[in-house]
């Protein structure tokens, strides 16, 4: 990873991803993509690197790239990847719920409130927490089922372009949208953790606020973005001279 890193280091984000040994070259244009292709297969040459000729794909409009389908149209859960979760007996032991959340926690960006969705399931794998698969989890296990098949085609960000960040909370969690032009980009949420369940209602709302800025940092930092919030209360902040520590 580090070599192949280092190898592509000026290309990195600008028309390369890269992971382990998968290299993916992403163009505007079919003119932008055949230089990219010629830096790309030169950098390989430079280094000594090879590419097996049968595991490599050129000139699609659409591909699949670590369980996720690329194209003009946004990114998209890879329908192999659903169907597994689909066909996902109902777990009987802590480890298998670990083991289907695992699967589709790497997909929670296409879910609206998944921390919120899967609480009933998550709780089951706290410590001495007794293991009693209730009317709850398994309501919770197949709406996390029904949410991925159904999951909408996220935009591609554009950095030239302004964010929207939509922010809220509850005594169940905190969960935020990122958009941009009317459409979604990603949706994160987290549940409380256990010093947070006494927060006032403006603290926990500041707190979402905070959770997406930080996830999206990479995004938002030097862009413009306009926060979305619920809650008027917290404009007193703005207003006080002394602030808590939370604050």
């Amino acid at each position: 990873m580090y070599m192949m890193n280092s190898v592509f280091m000026n290309e990195l984000d600008k028309f390369v991803v890269v992971f382990i040994d998968d290299i993916l070259i992403y163009s505007k244009t079919e003119k932008e993509h055949e230089e990219h292709l010629r830096i790309v297969l030169t950098r390989l040459r430079e280094h000594k690197l090879y590419a097996k000729f049968s595991k490599c794909a050129f000139w699609f409009k659409e591909v699949s790239f670590l369980g996720h389908i690329l194209s003009k149209k946004g990114v998209a859960v890879d329908p192999s990847k659903v169907e597994e979760v689909l066909n996902w007996k109902q777990p009987e032991t802590v480890t298998e719920i670990r083991s289907f959340l695992g699967l589709a926690s790497y997909y929670h960006r296409f879910i609206k409130d998944f921390s919120k969705t899967a609480k009933p399931m998550t709780s089951l794998t706290k410590k001495n927490a007794k293991y009693v698969w209730s009317p709850n989890c398994e309501e919770a296990f197949q709406t996390l089922k029904k949410l991925l098949t159904s999951a909408p085609v996220l935009a591609q960000p554009d950095v030239t372009k302004p964010f929207d960040v939509y922010c809220d909370a509850s005594g169940n969690g905190l969960g935020c949208v990122l958009m941009q032009e009317g459409r979604v980009i990603a949706y994160a949420s987290r549940q409380l953790r256990k010093h947070e369940v006494n927060y006032p209602s403006h603290d926990l709302e500041l707190a979402a606020i905070v959770h997406a800025l930080k996830i999206w940092r990479h995004y938002l930092l030097g862009n413009t973005c306009h926060i979305y919030t619920d809650h008027k209360s917290l404009k007193y902040i703005l207003t006080q001279p002394e602030l808590n520590m939370r604050q």
